[in-house]
């Protein structure tokens, strides 16, 4: 009886220690150890791939450690790939060049507990602008600069492009709906470069023509109003949003252009959290918004979605997932979950797609943007 006992106490604790290795964490040390004399008291932040590259959150702020040298620690549940950039609280003020070039993501492999030492040449907003140079093209227009979301007591810039032949044709047009818009259409706006939407689709044929909506982002409002759920970012905001988007832009969009009005000829599309929301859109609306571009979504913030999902006895809609393998550790993983739901409700009107070297970054969401396009006119 004893040996027995002995037995399954060595299993119990060969037990325990399996699911604590399966569980480990890694801790990765971020130092700061030299920053430009200037603003040498300013609060600095870590953004990466793990917090949606988020510029300020007080969560990944650096504090001041015993010998005075600025740190952060963020704890990793995987291996993988960080990447990051080291900001004054906003993308206005990021780390930059000596001589006031953008720099690359910084990018460390992790694999083990790790202490990384950091130096900081510059920052972005004390080098010399030069003079802004607008790079959207003669089909882009300003809807409005103040454009009303009644379902979040805020205001917000819309952005439209017209095809070429909507000037002097009675055509109607389908509608694609954006997020982030302010990256789609001009550098001059776009803080990580521009999508280049304008640029793409005045280079097709008029036949296969969208008009594209963008809506700009709410800037520190982003990570809470494309979420439908609440996290520790704030309370989400998203599902007001996705009201807003149905019932108070479209219906707009429709009365003031020639629109093709039905859902066969509506999307939505984003990435990232933009990709989360306009995800969430297309599910909670599938009768408006039948087609969804689903690019790097940030289905990491929002758990809640894989549950409401599953309790839904069907899911309509058609969806264009994409993303690269070299986003996050979560990121094809989750992917790959929604998807997999999705065919469990029946849906097969699914596109996925994992890009080799990908990363999460406008470059890449650009460089996706003709094969989503395709898809769109090939499943109208």
């Amino acid at each position: 009886m004893q040996y027995r006992l002995q037995k399954f106490f060595l299993f119990i604790c060969f037990s325990i220690a399996v699911a604590c290795v399966g569980e480990a964490q890694y801790i990765v040390n971020f130092k700061i150890e030299n920053v430009p004399i200037l603003h040498v008291g300013d609060t600095l932040y870590l953004a990466g791939n793990f917090n949606d590259w988020n510029p300020g959150s007080a969560y990944f702020k650096f504090t001041k450690s015993a010998d005075g040298k600025l740190v952060h620690q963020l704890k990793v549940s995987a291996a993988g790939i960080l990447e990051y950039k080291i900001t004054r609280g906003s993308w206005s003020k990021v780390e930059c060049a000596a001589n006031g070039a953008s720099v690359s993501n910084r990018v460390v492999k992790i694999s083990s507990d790790t202490t990384i030492s950091i130096g900081i040449d510059a920052w972005a907003d004390d080098i010399p602008k030069r003079p802004p140079v607008s790079t959207r093209t003669k089909n882009v227009f300003v809807v409005d600069t103040a454009f009303f979301i009644p379902q979040l007591n805020s205001k917000r810039r819309i952005w439209i492009y017209l095809p070429d032949g909507y000037a002097w044709s009675k055509r109607s047009y389908p509608v694609l709906y954006m997020q982030d818009g302010q990256n789609l259409f001009d550098a001059l706006t776009s803080a990580y470069g521009e999508w280049g939407v304008d640029e793409l689709l005045d280079s097709i044929p008029d036949r296969k023509q969208w008009i594209v909506v963008g809506i700009d982002h709410g800037n520190d409002r982003r990570l809470t109003e494309y979420n439908p759920f609440d996290s520790k970012y704030g309370k989400g905001e998203g599902d007001a949003y996705a009201d807003f988007l149905a019932q108070t832009l479209k219906p707009y969009i429709d009365k003031h252009f020639r629109t093709k009005k039905e859902a066969a000829n509506t999307a939505v599309a984003g990435s990232s959290m933009g990709g989360l929301i306009s995800f969430y859109t297309s599910y909670k609306y599938p009768d408006v918004f039948t087609k969804a571009g689903v690019f790097s979504p940030s289905f990491w913030i929002a758990p809640q979605l894989y549950t409401a999902v599953e309790a839904k006895p069907s899911v309509k809609g058609s969806f264009y997932f994409v993303c690269g393998d070299k986003e996050s550790n979560e990121m094809v993983s989750d992917m790959q979950r929604m998807q997999n739901l999705l065919l469990q409700k029946g849906n097969s009107k699914l596109k996925f797609t994992v890009i080799k070297n990908g990363r999460h970054n406008e470059a890449f969401w650009q460089a996706q943007m003709p094969e989503f396009l395709r898809w769109l006119n090939q499943s109208k």
